[in-house]
């Protein structure tokens, strides 16, 4: 009697042996918890290693920096809330795409407003860090972190980069100068 219930464990543990061996190939690239995926580029741009199945990354893409999780720009804050002096995150009800790229609003006549006139509420060198594109790279923001300067909105990575944008007032024209060299390089 005894043999039946040891001979059923012992066939479950195998199963789960083999289930592991199996999985192990396809759960390798999975990062951990709190672990952003690893994704290497090559000299020409192009992603040399990806998971299984999915395609290339273009080396030259988007010209607005969005949430990589979640695919939306601003990481889904409303554009013209930022008039208001606070941002107020957008709803999956008010969401509007414009050349590929997800913007959600608080409310139908943000999404309105919007779609009427993007260039005042869309944020200056797609959502970029202009300190960043002042030094020739595309630096991510905090969609917390931002200011509206001769009426466009600019975000920043930190408080820091916003209070030296602020003080520079150069530092505008060479980011414009160099976002179109910037821009060319902004690769999702």
């Amino acid at each position: 009697m005894k043999a039946v219930p040891r001979q059923r464990w012992i066939s479950l543990g195998a199963g789960i042996m083999s289930l592991g061996a199996l999985l192990h190939p396809a759960l390798a690239n999975t990062p951990g918890a709190g672990q952003a995926p690893t994704l290497t580029s090559s000299a020409h741009g192009q992603n040399s290693r990806l998971p299984a199945g999915l395609p290339d990354l273009p080396s030259f893409g988007e010209a607005m920096q969005r949430s990589l999780w979640l695919g939306l720009a601003l990481n889904g804050f409303d554009p013209v809330t930022y008039r208001l002096g606070k941002p107020v995150a957008g709803t999956a009800a008010h969401e509007l795409v414009v050349d590929g790229i997800v913007w959600r609003f608080a409310s139908a006549a943000n999404l309105t407003a919007f779609r009427e006139a993007p260039e005042i509420y869309a944020p200056a060198f797609g959502g970029f860090d202009p300190t960043g594109v002042a030094a020739g790279v595309a630096v991510d923001t905090d969609p917390m972190q931002f200011a509206i300067v001769e009426t466009r909105l600019f975000l920043f990575h930190s408080a820091a980069n916003r209070d030296r944008f602020l003080r520079d007032k150069a530092m505008l024209a060479t980011a414009q100068g160099l976002w179109p060299t910037v821009e060319r390089t902004v690769a999702r």
